[in-house]
């Protein structure tokens, strides 16, 4: 990774996003910050020197716009990072189609095309590199996430077949698999469930969370943002295709 190097990370105006793309900045990439909220992606760019766009990616035309304005504006898009995404909590029989719809659209459909858009470019130069940000839900089930889990597992599916298709181009897709990790999202469910079984937020995180993990602590987004900035260098070029579990020993068992 050097300087010529230029950045998409999806959701990046905070949490692992904003981590990512402040680690791949500090490695002398080109950033741009795609998030839907504007202003906070605004910000992030400002204090790293990037570009900032506001887009809603479960649109299909925010997602082409926001490739063609970081090429537009930075000549190149040579690695993008698929991160952003949410939670809906509801058992099957409840779950809002509406909301099963932009689930998908947002963690699955979009992963999908800006692969599709950046890929082009990147084949042409003979280099690229593609990391989805999946999780631990994407290998395995909860009760009352559909949504969540069925784009997740979905997205290991699209890292795997992009992986074939990109190898002989120079472009490799890896996914990643963490845990519960330490975002505002998180620590509100923390928060919520604390309140509701009147138990401390420490109790919370290892015994209701992370009950099957090894490991009784939340990922920190910098940790994630490690691996990332590896996969995205010229040292993990042997590495394609693979789902890597960040996941406190959670499948160990």
């Amino acid at each position: 990774m050097g300087e010529s190097h230029v950045a998409i990370v999806t959701g990046a105006a905070s949490g692992i996003g904003q981590a990512v793309a402040q680690r791949l900045a500090a490695d002398g990439c080109r950033v741009a910050v795609v998030d839907l909220n504007g202003e906070e992606a605004g910000r992030v760019a400002s204090a790293l020197g990037g570009l900032a766009i506001q887009a809603d990616i479960s649109l299909r035309a925010d997602c082409r716009r926001a490739v063609e304005e970081t090429v537009a504006h930075f000549g190149r898009a040579d690695i993008l990072v698929n991160n952003a995404g949410f939670q809906h909590i509801a058992p099957i029989a409840d779950f809002p189609e509406e909301m099963w719809e932009r689930m998908l659209a947002v963690m699955l459909t979009a992963p999908f095309l800006l692969t599709k858009y950046v890929w082009p470019q990147m084949a042409a130069r003979g280099w690229g590199r593609i990391v989805n940000i999946s999780s631990i839900h994407g290998k395995v089930a909860s009760p009352f996430k559909a949504g969540y889990i069925s784009a997740k597992h979905g997205l290991i599916g699209l890292t795997r077949t992009a992986a074939l298709e990109g190898g002989g181009v120079g472009i490799t897709v890896n996914a990643l698999c963490p845990a519960y990790v330490r975002t505002p999202l998180v620590e509100s469910q923390i928060d919520a469930q604390s309140h509701s079984r009147g138990i401390s937020a420490e109790d919370v995180i290892s015994q209701v969370m992370l009950e099957p993990a090894a490991i009784k602590r939340l990922i920190e987004p910098d940790e994630i943002a490690e691996l990332v900035a590896y996969l995205c260098s010229n040292a993990a070029g042997a590495v394609t295709g693979a789902a890597w579990d960040i996941d406190l020993g959670w499948t160990a068992r």
